[in-house]
């Protein structure tokens, strides 16, 4: 999300199917009312403006989406239309990570079982990335994205400076600690991760899926 907001000609999209997921579900996530008081609780006009092309502004519009926001009532047939990649990390990391920010975990609260959907949706043709890997080799992996989406890389995408910014999701301040400190990609250290038997059992549930799209993943 920094690197393309760092970009001249992009404009970022942050989480934009929050404020709905929260209002659908009734989840109680940190800031719970900020985000559905901030944000559009209907999903068809939050779709709308996602998938229609826009006449004024920047050339490029970056959206950082959570699968997890896609529950299964919520149409995807719009997906489709934009250009897609799946960006996975280790189920282990990604509960340890939840888990800082809320008390208990299930496996629909990470994405990786949606990414798999997404993935059998969209087809093969949608480049899947590890976190892992693009962390090895981050200006590698933005030199093959910016082929992809058409565009030219810039080195503006491999540093930016630290803080807020004003297209961040009120949540910032629950979620963003370590983006907020960063001013560019840290390298990728495998984690001593602890879990309680809740979080081993999401991780169990879910490393299945992520095992399917690790072995899709783009290799450079």
């Amino acid at each position: 999300m920094r690197a393309w907001e760092n970009r001249p000609d992009t404009e970022v999209v942050d989480e934009p199917l929050y404020a709905w997921y929260l209002a659908h579900t009734g989840l109680d996530h940190p800031g719970r009312d900020l985000v559905v008081a901030a944000g559009d609780t209907s999903w068809r006009r939050v779709v709308d403006s996602l998938s229609r092309p826009w006449p004024d502004g920047p050339v490029l519009q970056y959206q950082k989406h959570m699968a997890q926001h896609l529950v299964p009532d919520l149409p995807r047939e719009w997906i489709a239309s934009l250009r897609n990649v799946l960006l996975i990390r280790d189920p282990a990391e990604v509960v340890s990570s939840y888990l800082r920010s809320r008390a208990s975990v299930t496996p629909d609260d990470i994405g990786v079982l949606q990414q798999l959907e997404l993935h059998v949706q969209l087809g093969p043709e949608v480049p899947v990335i590890d976190a892992a890997d693009f962390l090895g080799d981050p200006e590698g992996h933005l030199h093959w994205l910016c082929d992809y989406a058409g565009v030219p890389f810039t080195d503006a995408m491999l540093s930016w400076p630290a803080g807020p910014r004003e297209s961040d999701g009120v949540w910032a301040p629950y979620w963003y600690d370590a983006v907020l400190r960063s001013t560019g990609f840290e390298p990728h250290r495998p984690r001593r991760v602890e879990l309680t038997p809740e979080g081993d059992a999401v991780v169990a549930a879910t490393r299945p899926a992520y095992e399917r799209l690790y072995a899709a993943r783009l290799v450079l």
